[in-house]
């Protein structure tokens, strides 16, 4: 989202949190998002200082741990899936979303990168104006998921390159919780229409009686916050909820995957703030054979 010709305020943060967690997060990273730091641009500053001044503080290291987590479980798929010859990546609501631009894994396959109209010029000048080319299989689609037809993404990412009768990964990363039901759900049925053999992994943010206290905690600053900003927290579901609303439209779900277990035991032995807790959970489903 842009408002008043700036970027929305989460896509900011998210893209903090990921740089920060090279800044203030001991090794090892879970993700080195190197070009984070320089999509912040005149941001950078402030917000970076923050997480410097105040990176313990639990609804920062909250945020990075969020952050990092979602984007590392997600990319790994996408490596693990290239190896079967998987080479369309999807990203859906981008933002600032770096992947395209620092992967080695990017030049193997092609990115589409899908956000609302307005965000999208506004990465366009972002990259112009801190000289980072746009690489040739990367694509920038506008699309707006509250208002599209049921044809919308699909027309949009066809006319971007995208081959339908191959399969992707799709990865919906911090968005849902903006949308309406309705908008998810039409999302889903484009999704649902790809390739089978087609990945999706989507984040959703679980209700708050299936929060534990942390993310009880976290939910309460961090929805009045983007409340004031313009951006509430519209959609919560729980894994049940999840499941019957992706098999609705096309999908198989095939696993939930909590915080904890987006990456390895050893990884969260950390001498950071960095902890797991219970918010939001990755859906992961594929579209079946037909």
């Amino acid at each position: 989202m842009v408002n008043n010709g700036q970027p929305s305020r989460t896509a900011l943060m998210a893209a903090a949190a990921r740089a920060a967690h090279l800044v203030v997060d001991d090794a090892p990273a879970i993700l080195s998002d190197t070009v984070a730091h320089t999509f912040l641009a005149e941001h950078a500053d402030e917000l970076l200082g923050y997480h410097r001044s105040y990176g313990s503080h639990p609804v920062l290291a909250g945020a990075r741990t969020t952050a990092v987590t979602r984007s590392r479980y997600t990319e790994d798929r996408l490596a693990g899936l290239a190896t079967l010859g998987i080479d369309q990546y999807v990203i859906l609501g981008a933002g600032l979303d770096s992947f395209a631009y620092r992967s080695e894994l990017a030049g193997r396959v092609g990115v589409f990168e899908v956000d609302r109209p307005a965000a999208q010029e506004w990465k366009r000048e972002l990259l112009l104006a801190t000289g980072t080319p746009v690489p040739p299989s990367t694509a920038l689609v506008p699309v707006d998921f509250e208002q599209m037809s049921a044809r919308s993404l699909t027309d949009g990412l066809v006319r971007s390159g995208f081959d339908l009768d191959r399969p992707a990964l799709v990865g919906w990363l911090g968005v849902t919780m903006y949308l309406t039901r309705e908008a998810i759900g039409r999302t889903l049925d484009a999704v649902g229409g790809f390739a089978p053999g087609t990945e999706l992994v989507v984040e959703h943010l679980l209700p708050p009686e299936q929060r534990d206290e942390t993310g009880a905690a976290y939910a309460e600053a961090v929805m009045a916050a983007t409340a004031e900003q313009g951006e509430p927290w519209r959609t919560f579901l729980g894994i049940e909820q999840m499941d019957r609303l992706l098999c609705a439209h096309g999908l198989r779900p095939v696993e939930y995957v909590r915080q904890h277990e987006t990456v390895g035991p050893a990884e969260w032995e950390r001498t950071d703030a960095l902890r797991p807790f219970e918010l939001s959970v990755l859906a992961r489903a594929t579209v079946a054979a037909r």
